[in-house]
């Protein structure tokens, strides 16, 4: 089945998979646009999905997740499920025929990332991997800044994504089954955003982990190799203070950024509690020249990205997905061989195409 939806210019029509958390801030944040409207919430039980409906003010209620799937008025499905349920209701709503905006990770691995992209592209419907950050415009002005020479060639990155994560009893982020520790839920972040940079996956990694009783890893640091003598590095954590942060190094000078996923202009902090984020550039290779702070607009990355995702879908700019979709296919690949080498304590070379 193919997508029905096209651009008429009435929003796009997203139905939420579940009822997790973090739906409740990405219905919220999303409220008001022009370009999306969040019509529909499912969940397993009919009674969950008539309360998170009622609570979260969306019009529609279903009592699975198969109802919204065959639910012709809706257009696009926000899956915010574990990481081990990505790729199966992925898979299963992009048959259906709807767009799906997935949050991050996009899968478990390599292997579900890839047969993720095949049935989008099958279908002929969007998939993306969301990161609220990378649809900041903090970060599209930091990419023109790497883009046009700024800093000259980018030579390294180091990149960083920690916090503490409580409750390990009930925290789904300790549990293995269903794809916790803190590589999966911070340190894609990292990835993603050195991936960004470097435009394309590392040749090689060596990385090393501590890790829970659970057998999740609690901590994770690696070192990436590219094929052309670059390197970048990365850290992640869930038993850390809060701390997001990233230096991108070129022959002429520095970009640092927080690469937040939400930002404020008010140096108090918004309503929702969201801060400024950091983008500051230094142009020139000596530590006397003051860096430069970058101003760019500010606000919910979810809104940003849900955004974006659906002007795709409008546009049905499939070449762009696809060009996403490899995106997270490399970011996928990069995450399996850290998890590897962490483990094994040896480098692993990355083997995307094999």
């Amino acid at each position: 089945m193919s997508s029905s939806f096209a651009f008429s210019g009435q929003p796009l029509r997203v139905g939420v998979l579940g009822c997790a958390n973090i739906a409740r801030q990405f219905i919220r944040d999303v409220r008001g646009s022009t370009r999306l409207v969040v019509t529909t919430v499912a969940s397993r039980q009919a009674d969950n999905a008539q309360t998170f409906a009622r609570e979260n003010q969306v019009e529609r209620a279903l009592g699975s997740y198969e109802a919204l799937l065959a639910d012709p008025d809706v257009d696009a499905i926000y899956l915010p499920l574990p990481n081990s349920l990505h790729a199966p209701w992925a898979i299963a709503a992009v048959r259906a025929g709807k767009h799906v905006l997935c949050e991050k990770p996009l899968a478990l691995n390599l292997h579900e990332a890839r047969q993720m992209a095949e049935a989008a592209a099958q279908h002929g419907v969007v998939l993306l991997e969301s990161y609220p950050y990378a649809h900041q415009p903090q970060t599209q002005a930091l990419l023109g800044l790497v883009r046009d020479g700024s800093i000259g060639e980018v030579v390294s990155v180091s990149a960083s994504f920690g916090f503490s994560a409580g409750n390990p009893q009930t925290n789904i982020r300790f549990q293995p089954s269903l794809g916790g520790g803190a590589l999966l839920d911070a340190g894609s972040y990292p990835v993603s955003l050195i991936r960004l940079v470097m435009g394309e996956a590392p040749r090689r990694v060596l990385a090393m982990a501590s890790y829970a009783s659970s057998d999740v890893d609690m901590r994770t640091a690696a070192l990436l190799e590219y094929a052309d003598g670059r390197h970048a590095m990365l850290s992640c954590a869930m038993d850390t203070a809060n701390h997001r942060h990233a230096v991108i190094a070129g022959r002429k000078g520095t970009i640092e950024t927080e690469y937040l996923n939400h930002a404020s202009d008010r140096p108090e902090g918004d309503a929702h509690g969201y801060l400024p984020s950091l983008l500051r550039i230094r142009r020139g290779t000596l530590q006397s020249l003051p860096f430069e702070a970058v101003s760019t607009p500010s606000g919910s990355g979810f809104r940003f990205a849900a955004e974006a995702f659906a002007d795709l879908v409008a546009r049905h700019d499939l070449a762009a997905a696809q060009q996403a979709a490899r995106a997270s296919i490399d970011i996928a690949a990069t995450l399996d061989a850290i998890a590897l080498s962490a483990r094994t304590g040896q480098a692993v070379e990355l083997r995307i195409d094999a």
